[in-house]
C-alpha cells in the first residue's frame, strides 16, 4: 500500500507547486511587465497620487455636473462585493416601474428624445463603467447648463473619449464614465 500511496503523494505535492505556485507566479510576473496598469486593476489616480477609482469598475456620478453611468444592480448601487445583474426578466412589474422611473428622470433632467436602452437598463455585472456615445451625448447640455458652458466644449471632451470595440470591431464604441468625468473636471475645474 505505501508503495502506491508514495506516488500519489508525490504527484500531488508536485502538481502544487508547479500549478499552485509556479505557473501563478509566472503569469503574474509576465503580467506586471507587458501589462503593469491591467495587472494592478487599471487603476485612475488624481494629481496628488491618490486613487478615486478604476476605469474597469464603474462607479456612482448624480451631480448634474457629471456624465451619469447606467444603473447598477450591484448591491446598493455600485457594489463590487455585490455584482450580479437584477435577472429580472422583461416582464417584472419590478423591472418595468424601474425603467420607467429611470426613464422619466432622464427627461427630466437631460430633456426629450429617444433614451439609449443602457440608460435605463443595468449591465450584466452591475458595474459596467462604460455607456454608449447616444447616451453621453444626450446628457451633453445638463452637464454643459450646470458648468455654465456650452454644449459644444462638453461635447468635444465626450467625443475625445469615445473608444471603439476591441480590435475595432469586438463589441461596440463606448465612453468610460469615470475618464470622462475627470476630463471634464480638468477642463472646466472640480465640481462639489
Amino acid at each position: 500500500m505505501v508503495n502506491q500511496l508514495r506516488p500519489a503523494l508525490v504527484m500531488t505535492a508536485l502538481f502544487t507547486l508547479l500549478l499552485g505556485l509556479a505557473y501563478p507566479l509566472a503569469v503574474t510576473g509576465i503580467a506586471q511587465v507587458a501589462f503593469p496598469d491591467q495587472a494592478n486593476g487599471s487603476l485612475v489616480r488624481d494629481p496628488g497620487g491618490r486613487v478615486v477609482g478604476s476605469s474597469l469598475i464603474g462607479q456612482p456620478f448624480v451631480g448634474a455636473t457629471y456624465l451619469h453611468p447606467r444603473p447598477s444592480a450591484a448591491g446598493d448601487g455600485y457594489d463590487a462585493a455585490a455584482s450580479s445583474g437584477s435577472n429580472m426578466g422583461p416582464l417584472n412589474p419590478d423591472l418595468i416601474a424601474r425603467v420607467a422611473e429611470s426613464a422619466q428622470t432622464i427627461r427630466a433632467e437631460d430633456g426629450s428624445g429617444v433614451i439609449p436602452a443602457d440608460a435605463v437598463t443595468t449591465s450584466g455585472s452591475g458595474l459596467d463603467p462604460d455607456v454608449s456615445p447616444a447616451y453621453a451625448r444626450l446628457q451633453a447640455a445638463r452637464i454643459a447648463r450646470a458648468r455654465g458652458v456650452s454644449v459644444q466644449q462638453v461635447q468635444s471632451i465626450i467625443d475625445a473619449h469615445i473608444e471603439g470595440g476591441f480590435l475595432g470591431f469586438i463589441g461596440q464604441p463606448h465612453v468610460n464614465v469615470l475618464l470622462t468625468n475627470r476630463a471634464l473636471d480638468a477642463r472646466f475645474g472640480a465640481e462639489g
